[in-house]
């Protein structure tokens, strides 16, 4: 599987040559002059099975851009949505038509990882600063980087959040654990996340499930679960949160199920039943974190929209932010693509997640929370709601866990093999 994702990247990568080729034939540049508009081509899945995965990245951006009345430093912001459907194909030719027809001066979005790896090409062929705000795709802010210098994160890595819920697993005793987990790539990097650090504290990665993206029934997968298991790791996204819980728990088992970040996001759990209560992941951002920022964010964007925000939600809403502190250096005027990524790179913000800086290879720092579903009233909402209640914060985690970025980046990337499944039978 890795080989394949290897040799997926570099189809697309010489593929985009000739557009690149187009570009520069053109004469297509981005100027560092004041920006009467600053153009955000914003790629989202706003039809099929993620479409309200897209709605809340784009309500999220949204209300940013309200606050400060649509405009960075003076310069007015025009966003132009384009419907990924989810699909890599059809977010790069989106992405085309947003840098050569819109000439748009950031791309923004993607959500699925293959989205991340297919997206970054276009914005070296196209000289076009390319922010991440959902795509977790591990390696472009690691082994890859140096083909993307217009590339830049505001979200996180696949493997980030599940390094630190390696070691609280580990931390609570947990010795054998079996993985079930979306079988692409993000579903490849979250369990290789988990996986190295909860071994390397002594525990064992027993069997591997990978059930395909999108599935609906796991009545074909759930049966195979080793029962001497002292828990599952599940990661699932999409309408397959939703789906897998409840089909695990209504077969019966009665084990803790610990979730990857997009497995009990606050996107789902309204959809969700008791039968999640007590379970536990980990993410960047949770809707009950109790700090004033965020409290303040989840009442006014609750206000709007009338619904608990996601991360999808929060993690776009502090993009706008990032971009606006750049622009505010700027005096309202486009520095160009190079000059852009390097001072989004050099920021600190204090956002609704909480404080967020960058590493020297533009992934976020960040503090990662671990967060167990219970069912309580926050916030003065009179209603009892499933909430993600933070247990345990670490903070200022970096992409490197504490292996340190040179021995992590000697081992091969997160992959369905990697690392092997030794305790497997």
């Amino acid at each position: 599987m890795a080989s394949n994702m290897t040799s997926y990247r570099r189809r697309m990568v010489v593929g985009l040559l000739a557009g690149a080729a187009i570009v520069a034939g053109a004469g297509f540049v981005q100027s560092a002059r004041a920006a009467e508009e600053l153009r955000i081509g914003f790629i989202a899945p706003m039809t099929g099975p993620f479409a309200q995965v897209g709605k809340d990245m784009v309500d999220g951006l949204n209300m940013y851009l309200e606050q400060v009345k649509g405009e960075f430093a003076g310069a007015k912001v025009r966003v132009i949505v384009e419907d990924s459907q989810a699909k890599p194909d059809t977010a790069v030719t989106k992405a085309k038509k947003l840098t050569l027809q819109d000439k748009v001066h950031i791309l923004l979005g993607g959500v699925l990882a293959t989205e991340g790896y297919a997206l970054a090409p276009v914005s070296t062929s196209d000289r076009t600063v390319y922010i991440a705000s959902v795509a977790a795709a591990d390696d472009l802010t690691q082994r890859d980087l140096k083909n993307y210098p217009y590339f830049i994160r505001s979200g996180w890595s696949s493997s980030q959040p599940h390094h630190a819920l390696g070691q609280w697993a580990c931390d609570q005793g947990y010795k054998k654990i079996v993985a079930v987990a979306a079988d692409y790539a993000f579903g490849h990097e979250v369990v290789g996340g988990f996986q190295k650090v909860f071994e390397d504290c002594g525990g064992r990665i027993v069997q591997k499930i990978w059930p395909p993206l999108g599935t609906k029934d796991f009545g074909p997968f759930i049966p195979s679960i080793k029962g001497d298991a002292d828990a599952v790791l599940s990661l699932m996204v999409g309408p397959m949160a939703l789906q897998f819980p409840k089909q695990l728990r209504s077969a019966g088992f009665k084990k803790p199920i610990i979730g990857g970040g997009t497995s009990y996001d606050e996107f789902a759990l309204p959809f969700m039943g008791d039968e999640v209560i007590g379970d536990v992941s980990a993410l960047q951002y949770s809707a009950a974190l109790d700090t004033p920022k965020n409290v303040a964010f989840v009442k006014e964007y609750r206000t709007k929209f009338g619904k608990v925000p996601s991360y999808f939600s929060e993690t776009n809403y502090t993009t706008g932010l990032m971009i606006h502190e750049v622009m505010k250096q700027t005096n309202g005027a486009w520095p160009g693509p190079e000059q852009f990524v390097a001072k989004m790179a050099a920021l600190k913000v204090e956002a609704p997640r909480g404080p967020v800086s960058f590493d020297d290879m533009r992934n976020p720092v960040q503090n990662i929370y671990i967060k167990k579903v219970e069912k309580k009233k926050l916030f003065g909402y009179d209603k009892e709601e499933l909430w993600n209640t933070i247990i345990k914060t670490y903070p200022a985690v970096n992409q490197f866990w504490t292996y340190g970025k040179e021995a992590f980046l000697k081992q091969p990337v997160y992959s369905r093999d990697f690392p092997p499944c030794k305790y497997c039978e």
